[in-house]
This record gives C-alpha cells, sequence and structure tokens, in this order.
C-alpha cells in the first residue's frame, strides 16, 4: 500500500493500535505524546475492550464500528482483535488515506523473546507490514509496585527519535521494506540508558530480558513469522547509534 502525504510534503499519517483496548493508559499517552508534537496527523483504530495474547487471530463475525473521542485524534474502537483494527483501519474504509505508519501500544508488560508469537500488541503491527504499511511494536515493562502511569509517557516521549527517523526513511523510500520494529521499554524507563538502544540480535528471550533488566531499550527488527534477514539487521545497527 501506498500513501503520498509524505511524498506532497503535507504531514505524516500515524495509526495507531493495540491490544489492551482504546482506554488504555499506553495508548493513550502514545496518542497524546504524537498530538503533542504537533507533527503528525494522528489516527487510532483499537478494540472496544481488551484483546491480549490473541496473536494474529481475527474474528469471523460482523465487526461493530464506533466513533470515540480522543482530543487531536480520529479514533474509532472495533469490536475486534488488533488484526481486524489495523486491517480495516489501512483499507480507507474508516479514514481517507492510508497511514505512513502503524504503531502498535504501548502494551502494558513487555513483548520481547517468545512473548512476540501470542502478543496482540506485536500482531497488530505485523499485519500492518503484511500489508505493506510501515510499523512498529512498543512494549513497556510494566511492574507492580515500581510502574507509574506517566511511565508510558516517558516511554512515548523516548520512541520519537525512532518514529522520526522511520518517517524521514520512508518519504526518502529507503525505509527497508523486509522488516517491522519490536520495541521494549525498561521499568525504570526514567533513567534508561542513553539514547543508543540495546539492539536485539536475535529474537532470545533471556537476552532481551536481560537488555531491559540492565536499563536499555530493545528494539529488534521481526520479519512475518522470524526475525528479520541480514540485510535488514545490518541495516538498522548502523541506523539506531546515530539517533540523536
Amino acid at each position: 500500500m501506498e500513501n503520498d502525504s509524505l511524498i506532497s510534503g503535507n504531514r505524516p499519517v500515524i495509526m495507531v493500535t493495540n491490544d489492551d483496548g482504546i482506554g488504555a493508559q499506553g495508548l493513550l499517552a502514545l496518542v497524546h505524546v504524537l498530538v503533542s508534537a504537533s507533527r503528525y496527523v494522528v489516527q487510532v483504530c483499537a478494540p472496544d475492550s481488551e484483546k491480549s495474547a490473541v496473536s494474529h487471530c481475527t474474528y469471523g463475525h460482523p465487526l461493530v464500528v464506533k466513533r470515540v473521542k480522543i482530543e487531536g485524534a480520529t479514533a474509532v474502537s472495533v469490536s475486534g482483535t488488533p488484526v481486524d483494527c489495523v486491517s480495516l483501519g489501512i483499507s480507507k474504509a474508516l479514514f481517507p488515506s492510508v497511514p505512513d505508519l502503524v504503531i502498535s501500544g504501548i502494551n502494558k508488560g513487555s513483548n520481547c523473546g517468545y512473548n512476540i508469537v501470542y502478543s496482540g500488541t506485536v500482531a497488530g503491527a505485523r499485519e500492518a507490514f503484511l500489508d505493506g504499511v510501515p510499523s512498529i511494536s512498543l512494549s513497556y515493562q510494566w511492574s507492580s509496585g515500581k510502574s507509574q502511569v506517566n511511565d508510558y509517557l516517558l516511554s512515548a516521549k523516548a520512541c520519537l527519535p525512532i518514529i522520526n527517523a522511520i518517517l524521514v526513511d520512508i518519504k526518502n523510500q529507503n525505509f527497508p521494506n523486509g522488516c517491522f520494529l519490536n520495541m521494549d521499554f525498561p521499568t525504570d524507563i526514567a533513567n534508561h540508558k542513553d539514547w543508543n538502544p540495546q539492539f536485539s540480535d536475535d529474537n532470545d528471550d533471556e537476552t532481551d530480558k536481560k537488555s531491559l533488566r540492565e536499563g536499555y531499550i530493545t528494539v529488534t527488527p521481526l520479519g512475518a513469522l522470524s526475525r528479520a534477514d541480514e540485510d535488514n539487521h545490518h541495516y538498522f545497527k548502523n541506523w539506531l547509534p546515530n539517533l540523536g
């Protein structure tokens, strides 16, 4: 799918989805940060209730779509899964154009290692990728007794450099089309390591968890059903350290 908003010089269009439901604090924090940046057209198409751990499931019954008020964004809830929401949201049935970028999250709880197999958050980004739309899945390592709602805002702000860099590469037509990105934010996001995200070279469960415990933001390129190929890994290894 193609969207000419970036090529024509218009503000880039970002569509947000999740698996925790449209009223989830992680999604609302992400939308707030995107809207506050005043750089994007923000659309939201998310499940009307929690649909965690549904993987790439899609519902086989008619979907109910309702307008939802989220300040600064055009938002709808859908009585389906994250995959349903993305498929419908990028179809032009609800919004006037295909988004330049789909962001799924911010999920409550990390989605690293083997969790990506059954994660609805990751599946939302995967569905956009399969349909030819660049995408990212975002998850925050929530810890009861340590985490606060404000940590979602800090995670969203920490992600802005990557979002902006992706949009620049999309505009220049050199963003890799063979993968999507999965990002996890550590519990102590307020004191995460200097902006040089830990790059997960594979999808090893213990490697990602260790990086999160050490305070790194993990960034993993993923293919449809496996790790991304070597060319995509090489691209992001050179790309990520240059973000400021």
